[in-house]
């Protein structure tokens, strides 16, 4: 199928799905849509939806879900990125994308991101991991999950505070290992109380 050439509302619209998609794990509604672009109307959006539809820009179900396809051509600085969170904390009981917990939101290339998994941004602190190249004030990408496997870099809590460590396993204990230049970081041995927030897929420098 030819591509089409996208304008700008067009392409605000698929960005938009995009993000809901990624952040929520499912399909936007027209009434969603309507709220996070600030239109009064949702027939603005229906109009929209169905010209996206004709260029082969997005799908619609038997049910009307809207499937985004990779049909396009224009600004795809903005349709091939995906807004994460940068969270100030992760506590224990406390929703990871709560308003009140998101410092700012990062567009980040979709090629870094994997569906349905959802994503968030921690700024590093400290140097217990900087021989994994993690260093005070990078931003760590960060796949959200409550499990790792062995070698993981993984955002655990421990008693409501987090770290960021290499996850292991010894006999029928966890060991949070650090991996730094600094001598006086040692392995947290954990028997329970331990609670994964997220696994480390991406560092980026600041």
């Amino acid at each position: 199928m030819k591509k089409h050439t996208l304008d700008a509302r067009e392409t605000e619209v698929l960005r938009n799905i995009r993000n809901f998609l990624m952040e929520k794990g499912y399909a936007p509604s027209v009434r969603d849509l309507t709220k996070a672009m600030g239109y009064k109307s949702p027939r603005s959006i229906s109009v929209l939806l169905e010209k996206l539809t004709k260029k082969g820009a997005l799908k619609r179900d038997n049910k009307g879900e809207i499937k985004l396809t990779a049909n396009f051509e224009g600004d795809e600085s903005r349709v091939e990125t995906v807004d994460i969170p940068l969270v100030g904390m992760v506590a224990c009981g406390t929703p990871m994308f709560a308003e009140e917990n998101i410092i700012d939101r990062i567009p980040v290339d979709v090629s870094l991101v994997k569906e349905p998994y959802r994503y968030f941004f921690l700024q590093a602190r400290g140097d217990s991991m900087d021989k994994k190249g993690i260093k005070e004030g990078n931003l760590l990408l960060i796949r959200q999950q409550n499990t790792a496997s062995e070698g993981d870099i993984v955002v655990a809590l421990i008693n409501d505070e987090a770290t960021v460590k290499e996850f292991r396993k010894a006999g029928g204990a966890v060991v949070l290992r650090p991996h730094s230049s600094n001598t006086r970081h040692r392995p947290i041995i954990v028997n329970n109380g331990l609670i994964i927030q997220g696994v480390v897929t991406s560092v980026i420098p600041t």
